[in-house]
């Protein structure tokens, strides 16, 4: 696919990989719409990436587990942009407990940001797709994913995954006879702003977690590939870590 001149909706972009992926799509002269909770900080990333590409940027604060904030993100992309080429989402929220202490509105909150969130905003971007007979829909789903039995202490959370990754593979194959690409990209920890406020990660630790631009680079190859060609999943994973044992154990997570 050819960038120049694309737009892109983003969710979960005003930092972390949401960023790091609308700034590469933004060096390749995309339009992007970055979407994030807090509008100031959406502010700052919208400005430090228009004004190293000059591509237009515009930050809309959304919480994707709200169906009209994902209605409204909608209307705006297309309100600015006229119609949405490329949608990848990537907003997400995590929770790691035993499941015996998992907070009953920690469930909530997972169910409606990290699956619902995803299939509304599909849901509402997809028909002009269909109309057009093309765009491609990335998703970020979980490294966690492939493991079996699912980790402990993120049951919920990668039982969740699971159903996603699911329900993409079936829209994968519902869309491809409409032009329209659906990829999921399977990524390990990523060194981010949540694990920069663990208190107690180790060197060793730290040395097992990706940088944001490993997972980036799986989104640009994904649209990078001929016309009829999709990638249907995409994993990057950490080389150090062991399926047995989590990078972040339950006590680090909760010290944060």
């Amino acid at each position: 696919m050819e960038l120049k001149g694309k737009n892109v909706l983003i969710t979960g972009a005003s930092k972390g990989i949401g960023k790091a992926v609308a700034m590469r799509l933004a060096e390749n002269g995309a339009n992007v719409l970055i979407a994030a909770r807090t509008q100031s900080v959406l502010d700052e990333t919208a400005k430090e990436i228009a004004d190293k590409t000059g591509v237009k940027v515009v930050g809309v604060a959304a919480d994707v587990s709200k169906l009209e904030d994902l209605q409204r993100l909608s209307d705006t992309a297309n309100k600015e942009f006229g119609q949405v080429d490329i949608l990848i989402n990537n907003a997400g929220v995590s929770s790691q407990y035993p499941f015996d202490k998992q907070p009953l509105e920690d469930i909530e909150r997972l169910a409606h940001t990290n699956y619902l969130g995803y299939v509304r905003l599909i849901r509402l971007v997809i028909p002009q797709m269909i109309e057009r007979k093309s765009g491609s829909i990335i998703n970020m789903v979980s490294g966690s994913t492939l493991c079996d039995p699912l980790p402990k202490n993120f049951i919920t959370y990668s039982s969740l995954k699971v159903g996603l990754r699911a329900f993409l593979k079936g829209l994968f194959w519902e869309m491809r006879d409409h032009g329209i690409k659906v990829t999921s990209i399977l990524p390990g920890v990523v060194d981010t702003e949540l694990t920069d406020k663990l208190q107690d990660i180790t060197k060793e630790q730290k040395d097992r977690l990706m940088s944001a631009d490993a997972v980036v680079d799986m989104v640009m190859y994904a649209l990078s590939v001929p016309q009829n060609v999709c990638p249907l999943e995409l994993a990057v994973i950490n080389q150090q870590t062991p399926w047995t044992k989590p990078v972040i154990d339950y006590a680090q997570e909760q010290a944060k």
